[in-house]
């Protein structure tokens, strides 16, 4: 069966931190404009409904089940403008809280990815570390993955949701500057590697005493990017091609060419 592009969204930019009312309108807002330009996925940074750089109390304040009232309005949006929505919240199950991001699609079906490489202290006073590390949806035929920020910067973490069928990866993040060599320099070389297609959404503003990079991208299973950002505000659009996976696999696969028996002492 032959399958279109999908369309996707890339929203480099949030609402004021500690305000998910506010972040839900703006949400709405690009949510609309993402369904005008014909997109069937939003995407939008690490943390967008609450903010990321918050006081661990407050954050712990914030947090909701996967399922509390944050996700039943990003629910509501996407059903209402028949865009598959991917926001990052803090999540709160199990007595602790996680740093996690979540697709909802226009169907009210929801999947959840928690953090798995927590950064410095400002991850770890905040939040525990997931212990799922592949989280995977379908959206119109094409698998779609999940992780944040920091996870992506682990060749582990990007090749296991090669080896899963990931031909879509979704990374929400808060990368702050100086560190603009992971937006620019490690996040094609992962699509490259993996041979799938990246999308790094990355927030663009100040917050406390963090200047975050921007630099968002989509990147192609060839290591070409189909989006680039500056470092300011952007809204970007653009097309995911499932065939470009087979294309650029057809004359050197890296996943068909591994040797994994070779590759035991990388787990110790």
């Amino acid at each position: 069966m032959t399958r279109g592009p999908l369309r996707v969204a890339l929203d480099q930019g949030t609402g004021p931190g500690a305000d998910p009312a506010a972040a839900l309108d703006r949400l709405a807002e690009r949510a609309r404009a993402a369904a005008d330009a014909g997109a069937r996925l939003l995407v939008g940074p690490e943390m967008s409904l609450t903010g990321y750089n918050l006081d661990p109390g407050l954050l712990a304040r914030l947090a909701e089940p996967h399922d509390g009232p944050l996700s039943e309005a990003v629910t509501a949006i996407a059903a209402d403008t028949g865009v598959a929505i991917v926001h990052g919240f803090p999540e709160r199950a199990d007595g602790a809280v996680y740093n996690a991001v979540q697709l909802v699609d226009s169907n009210g079906d929801r999947r959840t990815y928690r953090k798995t490489h927590l950064f410095g202290d400002l991850d770890r006073g905040a939040f525990s570390p997931g212990a799922e590390p592949v989280v995977q949806a379908d959206l119109d035929g094409i698998r779609v993955g999940l992780l944040v920020c920091y996870d992506v910067e682990f060749p582990e973490a990007v090749r296991a949701h090669a080896l899963a069928g990931t031909e879509l990866l979704l990374v929400p993040t808060a990368l702050m500057l100086p560190f603009t060599e992971v937006a620019e320099r490690i996040v094609p070389v992962r699509a490259l590697e993996n041979q799938i297609h990246l999308a790094y959404v990355n927030r663009c503003d100040a917050e406390g005493d963090l200047r975050y990079a921007g630099l968002s991208t989509l990147v192609a299973p060839d290591g070409s990017e189909t989006l680039r950002a500056g470092p300011g505000e952007e809204f970007l659009v653009g097309d995911v091609d499932p065939d470009a996976l087979a294309r650029a696999r057809r004359e050197q696969s890296y996943l068909d060419d591994r040797r994994p028996a070779l590759y035991r002492t990388l787990t110790v």
